[in-house]
This record gives structure tokens, C-alpha cells and sequence, in this order.
């Protein structure tokens, strides 16, 4: 079984695959000032909780956009599964081509959703991504990286309302019941809602404009299905994409 690590700002997303079938994953929340041997508990605990045992691993994958993780999940990795991780970056094989200017600036996490988004569409792609950034990724209908763009993510967004306004609050990010608020929450609400939503659509239009092409549009992340279900330009979510999609890279680089 493969065991496939997705490493964000926010969160560490695991996976474990038996070949295709992703049979559980989990979530633990990102610090980097964690030992060694705290994500060694977090993760034996975790594996425990599904009822999976650490011996049946016999693979692992890691895309990480923290490089203050980098080592110490590789050794945490190493002490629970006996297995060094197979590390994705832009040297990885993706049978993709980067067309970045700077290839080495594209995070390991748009590369493995864009590597997941065409396998699975088999067509060019747009990926929106909704972590502690939102990022858009571009694929052409070679399978070629074209680029993106980045925006803040939509928690980022509404907590920098509150901490910069003297007399807002903090809010739960959701869909309102009405579009005109009646109260301060409310109108908060919709603005970070609606306002990201309108943001998405208006970029995904642009890119597609750009591309010159029909794209399948996929997204995933944290928001992606409250915000899929209001977006006119959005048409699958998937929040397993980049799981995915290291699942298919480890079978390229493995």
C-alpha cells in the first residue's frame, strides 16, 4: 500500500492507497515547530484509528509546500514505515512539461493536481485550488503546465477584514440566506462569500479567454464545495484530486 502526504500551510493531508482505491485518509493540522516525534504519534495514532497497520505500507510519497517540514516528515515517514519517501518537485518525473520561466517556483502541489486534473479529463484543464491560497492552474491539450495565477484564499481574505476593521467581527465562512445582508455578520458573509465566488468565476472566464480552448474545470481544497455549488464556471469538485495525483506520480517515479 502506498502511503501519499500532502503537506500545506494549514494542513497535512494522508492518504493511503491499495493501487488505484484510496482506502482512508486524514487530516492533522500543519506546525512547524512539530518533532519527530510528534507527527511519529500523530501518524501511528492516526493509522491505528483506521484499523491499518504500519507494516502493510510499502510506499510513500510526499508533495510539500513547507520546506521547514521537509526533513522531519521524511524521518517520521522513515521511523514508521521502515521507507524513505519519494519527495515531488520540478525534477520529478510528471511526462508533463513545465513552462514555467522558473520551473523551480512552482509549488509541488499545483504540480500534482495538474498532473491529476489531466489524467483524469484527458483534455486541457483549469484547477482551482482552495488552500490557504487559491491557486489556479492552467494545462493545454498537449498536457503541458501553462502557468496560473495565485490569489489569497478565502480565509486569509476574511480574517484580514476583521483584524483591519476596528468594529467587524471575525465570521463563519458560508453562504448567506440573502445576498443583501441585514445585519453586520450577514453582510460580512455575503461579501467574503458571493465576493469570492464572483473572484473565482471572473478568473476562470479570463484564463479560459486566455487558453483558447474549451478547459474541464476541477477544483479542490478546503472551500471547494461550498464554493463549486455557487460558481457558474466551476464543473467537478474533487477534494481527493491531489491525492490522486500522487498516487499516479509515485507510479512514474516509484
Amino acid at each position: 500500500m502506498l502511503l501519499a502526504i500532502d503537506v500545506g500551510n494549514t494542513s497535512i493531508t494522508f492518504g493511503v492507497f491499495d493501487n488505484e482505491v484510496l482506502i482512508t485518509s486524514f487530516n492533522i493540522k500543519t506546525s512547524k515547530n512539530s518533532t519527530i516525534e510528534q507527527f511519529h504519534s500523530n501518524l501511528f495514532n492516526k493509522l491505528s484509528e483506521k484499523s491499518l497497520d504500519s507494516n502493510r505500507i510499502t510506499a510513500s510519497i510526499i508533495s510539500s509546500v513547507v520546506p521547514e517540514l521537509k526533513d522531519v516528515l521524511a524521518d517520521t515517514v522513515k521511523n514508521v514505515t521502515g521507507l524513505d519517501p519519494i519527495e515531488v518537485s520540478h525534477t520529478s518525473r510528471t511526462d508533463m512539461p513545465i513552462l514555467y520561466d522558473f520551473p523551480e517556483e512552482v509549488g509541488a502541489d499545483r504540480i500534482v493536481n495538474s498532473v491529476a486534473a489531466f489524467n483524469i479529463f484527458k483534455t486541457s484543464t483549469i484547477v482551482v485550488d482552495f488552500g490557504t491560497a487559491t491557486t489556479f492552474d492552467c494545462v493545454s491539450a498537449d498536457g503541458e503546465y501553462m502557468g496560473g495565477a495565485i490569489a489569497p484564499g478565502i480565509k486569509i481574505s476574511s480574517d484580514a477584514l476583521s483584524q483591519h476593521t476596528s468594529k467587524l467581527p471575525e465570521v463563519s465562512i458560508k453562504k448567506p440566506e440573502n445576498i443583501i445582508g441585514r445585519n453586520t455578520v450577514e453582510s460580512m458573509q455575503a461579501g467574503i462569500f458571493y465576493g469570492y465566488v464572483s473572484l473565482v468565476d471572473g478568473m476562470i472566464g479570463r484564463l479560459k479567454n486566455s487558453m483558447d480552448t474549451e478547459p474541464a474545470v476541477v477544483s479542490t481544497g478546503g472551500f471547494s464545495e461550498i464554493i463549486t455549488e455557487e460558481s457558474e464556471m466551476i464543473q467537478h469538485a474533487d477534494k481527493y484530486l491531489t491525492l490522486k495525483g500522487l498516487n499516479i506520480l509515485f507510479k512514474l517515479n516509484g
